[in-house]
C-alpha cells in the first residue's frame, strides 16, 4: 500500500464543517503532511456582516496554520470555499458549484454537525441527519469519488454499555421521524422529545445514531467509513501541544476551574474520562480515508466503523484529571482569577448541591451585590447559572463508564508503514496523561483566553492577594461568630475553651514526642 501522503497526492478533497474545531485541524494536517494534495473544497456558511472569502481569510490567519505557512506561504491557494447552508434544500449549493464538485471530488470528509447537547430536536435532525442525507445524495453524483468519511461520536449508542465497531439498529426509522416532525409545531416536538430519545441523554447522541443509520443505507453504493471519537480535546502533538480554540466540553470546565469559578462538579472520581486528542482523531480519519479505498474491493460492502477512544487502551479517570488540572493552574494561573483554583468532584447529589449553594451561589450573590452598590451591572449569578447548565449536560458522561471495541482501529494501525505510524500517529498507548492535561490547561490559557505566559508572575501575585483576602475574611468571620454566639453563652464558652485546651495539649504532646525522638 502506498504511503498516506502519496495516496492523497493529486486528490481533490471536500470538507464540511471546515470552520469548526476538527475541520480546521483536518485542513491543517492535510496541507502540512500531504503537501501534494491538489485542492481542498470547503463548505462555508454565509454569515451576516462577513463575506465567505473574509471568513476563510480570517481562519487562515489563525495560529493553527503557522507551521503550514512556514513551509508554503501560498497554501491558501489550495483552499476553495463553496457557499453552502446545511439547513437548506440541496445544502444551498449553486448548480455551478454542484457541477464542479461532482466532476472533481475524490474524497469527502463530513465533519459538520451541531454538537449542542440541548439543541431542539427538529434543528438537530436537520443538521445531523437531513444534511447528511443530502450530502450522500451529492456524493452519489461524484464521478471520481473514492471515499466518504463520516465523523460520528462514540456516544451515538451510549444507551449500551459495551459498544462494538458496528452500526446498531436505529431507535426509529429516520425517514418516518423526518416525515412526522415536518408538520408538527415546535411546542409539540418539545413535549414529545423526552419520549422519542428514550434512554439517550440528549438530542445530539440521538440524531447521531440516526445519521449512522442513514450512512449505512448508502454503504452498498459508496466506499464509506465512520469515525467515532469520544470527548474531543486539545491537540496532543500536532500542530503543537495543547492547541484548542473553544470553550466546548472539558475546555470550558477547565477554564472555570482555573478561574476559581468552578468549585464543585458532579462526577465519579473512578469513572474513566474518555478524552481523545483532536490530532489523534484527525490522523485516524486520514488513515481511514486512504485505507477504506484500498479495502473497498476486498471486503463486504458495508461501512467500516472505527471507535476512536482511550478508555479501553489507556484509561484515565476524572479524579486524576481534577488533580492535574488544579496543580497545573496553581503553577500557571489564569489572569484575574475570581478565586484561587480549588475544585472538587463528588458523585453524591446532596453534597454537590450543598457545595453549589455554599461555594457558587452565595459568593455570586455577594459579588453581584457589590457590583450593584458600585453602580455596575451584576453578572456573576448569570455566569454561574450558565456553568451549572453546562456541567449538568456533562454529568451523564462523567458519572459512568463504557467499553468500546477498538479492533478496527488496531487493525488499521498494524497495516501502516513505520513512517506513516509516526506521521499519522493515533496510537493512544503512547499518550502521557499528566503531560497532556498540563498542555491542555496551558493551551486554554494561551489560545482560548489569549493570555501571555510572560504575565504568569503577575497572575501568581494576584492569587496571593486572593489568599490574603480569604484569610482576612475568615478571621473577621471567626471574630463575628465569637462576639455573636460564644461571648454570650456560658456553655458555648466552655465548649470553646475545651477545644482550645485539647488542641494545646495535643501540640504539647507532639512537640515532646518530637524532642524525645531526636
Amino acid at each position: 500500500m502506498a504511503s498516506i501522503s502519496e495516496w492523497y497526492a493529486g486528490k481533490n478533497v471536500l470538507i464540511t464543517g471546515a470552520t469548526g474545531f476538527m475541520g480546521k485541524v483536518l485542513m491543517e494536517k492535510l496541507l502540512r503532511s500531504c503537501p501534494d494534495v491538489k485542492a481542498l473544497y470547503i463548505l462555508v456558511r454565509p454569515k451576516a456582516g462577513q463575506s465567505m472569502s473574509e471568513r476563510v481569510q480570517d481562519m487562515m490567519m489563525c495560529k493553527l496554520f503557522d507551521r503550514v505557512r512556514e513551509d508554503n506561504p501560498d497554501f491558501h491557494q489550495k483552499i476553495i470555499p463553496i457557499s453552502s447552508e446545511l439547513t437548506q434544500p440541496g445544502l444551498a449549493i449553486s448548480p455551478e458549484d454542484v457541477q464542479t464538485l461532482t466532476s472533481c471530488i475524490n474524497i469527502v470528509f463530513h465533519c459538520a454537525a451541531t454538537i449542542r447537547f440541548d439543541e431542539p430536536l427538529k434543528h438537530a435532525l436537520q443538521l445531523n441527519v437531513i444534511a447528511t442525507q443530502q450530502l450522500l445524495s451529492l456524493a452519489q453524483q461524484m464521478q471520481h469519488l473514492q471515499a466518504f468519511i463520516h465523523i460520528s461520536t462514540a456516544y451515538a449508542n451510549c444507551n449500551r454499555r459495551h459498544i462494538d465497531e458496528v452500526i446498531y439498529p436505529p431507535p426509529v426509522e429516520p425517514k418516518k421521524l423526518i416525515d412526522s416532525l415536518e408538520w408538527m409545531d415546535d411546542s409539540i416536538i418539545c413535549d414529545i422529545t423526552p419520549r422519542l430519545i428514550g434512554d439517550r441523554p440528549n438530542t445530539y447522541t440521538y440524531t447521531k445514531a440516526l445519521a449512522e443509520c442513514v450512512v449505512q443505507q448508502e454503504s452498498g453504493k459508496l466506499n464509506i467509513a465512520i469515525i467515532r471519537p469520544s470527548i474531543v480535546g486539545a491537540s496532543w502533538q500536532e500542530p503543537f501541544p495543547g492547541w484548542i480554540d473553544n470553550f466546548n466540553g472539558p475546555s470550558g470546565i477547565f477554564i472555570a476551574a482555573g478561574k476559581g469559578i468552578l468549585r464543585t462538579m458532579r462526577a465519579s472520581n473512578d469513572a474513566v474520562a474518555d478524552l481523545i486528542p483532536v490530532d489523534v482523531v484527525i490522523n485516524l480519519t486520514l488513515a481511514a480515508g486512504c485505507c477504506s479505498h484500498v479495502h473497498f474491493y476486498f471486503r463486504p460492502k458495508t461501512a467500516l466503523v472505527y471507535n476512536c477512544t482511550t478508555g479501553g487502551i489507556n484509561p484515565f479517570h476524572w479524579g486524576e484529571i481534577e488533580h492535574h488540572v488544579m496543580s497545573t493552574f496553581k503553577r500557571n494561573p489564569l489572569e484575574q482569577a475570581f478565586r484561587r483554583p480549588n475544585a472538587n468532584i463528588t458523585s453524591n447529589y446532596l453534597i454537590n448541591q450543598y457545595w453549589i449553594l455554599v461555594s457558587h451561589k452565595f459568593p455570586a450573590l455577594i459579588y453581584d451585590l457589590f457590583l450593584r452598590l458600585s453602580g455596575q451591572k451584576p453578572q456573576m449569578m448569570r455566569i454561574f447559572n450558565r456553568l451549572h447548565k453546562a456541567i449538568g449536560l456533562l454529568a451523564y458522561f462523567s458519572s459512568q463508564d463504557w467499553e468500546w471495541n477498538s479492533d478496527n482501529m488496531n487493525m488499521l494501525m498494524s497495516q501502516l508503514s513505520a513512517d506513516d505510524r509516526r506521521t499519522f500517529n493515533f496510537d493512544v498507548r503512547q499518550l502521557n496523561w499528566p503531560e497532556y492535561i498540563e498542555n491542555y490547561c496551558i493551551g486554554t490559557k494561551k489560545y482560548v483566553l489569549n493570555e501571555d505566559m510572560s504575565d504568569i508572575p503577575a497572575a501568581r501575585q494576584h492569587l496571593r492577594k486572593l489568599r490574603n483576602i480569604r484569610y482576612t475574611f475568615n478571621t473577621v468571620l471567626l471574630v463575628f461568630i465569637w462576639r455573636v454566639f460564644i461571648a454570650r453563652s456560658q456553655m458555648a464558652r466552655n465548649i470553646w475553651y475545651f477545644v482550645v485546651s485539647l488542641c494545646f495539649k495535643f501540640l504539647s504532646y507532639f512537640r515532646a514526642s518530637s524532642t524525645l525522638t531526636q
